[in-house]
Formats: C-alpha cells, sequence, structure tokens
C-alpha cells in the first residue's frame, strides 16, 4: 500500500502542483499516481472553468481505460461531476475499501466514500491511464 497519510489536509490551491504548500484536484492526481510510478500530463485549468476541464476530461477518456465501478482497480481515476449536473469538473483517485481521496476548497485533501450519499450520484466512472499512448 502506498503511503497517502502526509496528503490528509494540505490545502487546496488552485493549479496547486506542490504537496508542501497545496494542491488543486488534478495537482493531487499526479501525485498520488506519481506514488505509484505513474506520470501523468499536467493540465493547468482554474478550478471553476467547468467548460474546460469537461471538454479536457472527455478528451482524455478517448484514451483512458474505463474500469467497472463495482470494483476499480487501485489507483484508479476518479471522474466526478461536482456542484453542475452535466459537466465533470472534478477528479480524485480510488484507493481501495470503497474509498477515494480527493480535494476541493474549503476542506483541503480529504478521503470519502464512493458509496456515500454525496457522492455516489456525482461519480461518473472510473479509469486508469492508457501508459501506451
Amino acid at each position: 500500500m502506498i503511503k497517502m497519510d502526509d496528503l490528509i489536509g494540505v490545502p487546496f490551491i488552485d493549479r496547486g502542483r506542490d504537496a508542501h504548500i497545496g494542491l488543486d484536484c488534478w495537482g493531487l492526481v499526479m501525485e498520488v499516481f506519481s506514488r505509484y510510478g505513474i506520470e501523468l500530463p499536467d493540465y493547468r485549468i482554474a478550478c471553476l472553468d467547468f467548460g474546460k476541464i469537461d471538454k479536457t476530461i472527455n478528451e482524455q477518456r478517448k484514451i483512458w481505460i474505463r474500469q467497472e465501478d463495482s470494483d476499480p482497480p487501485i489507483p484508479s481515476l476518479v471522474v466526478i461531476k461536482f456542484n453542475h449536473p452535466i459537466l465533470c469538473n472534478h477528479t480524485g483517485i480510488y484507493i481501495g475499501g470503497r474509498q477515494f481521496i480527493h480535494t476541493r476548497q474549503p476542506i483541503g485533501v480529504n478521503i470519502d466514500r464512493i458509496d456515500s450519499p454525496a457522492w455516489r450520484r456525482k461519480i461518473d466512472g472510473f479509469y486508469l491511464p492508457n501508459l501506451t499512448q
């Protein structure tokens, strides 16, 4: 199991890419996947630019590998419709035990359950990066 305890409570910072200072949701995805030896491309998009975030996620989903919602592998990218009924504008990482790690304002990095009432209807899918692309 990869250690992630040091990430809990790291502040949310828009476009944040430093786990010692602050991370946005994609910065956290990059950090966690790097701990598994997987380097992901960087997308520095303002957290409130829902349209651009959704467009980028949908472009990437063409090459990402969709996983079964019932038992996604660790780590899997979690794509979320957060505070928007249509647009996918948030990401997290599935860490097993029906839990995912993510960050948001004002809470910062935290762990939630994928089957909780707050999240189960917002999760739009689980994906693995296609490392051959």
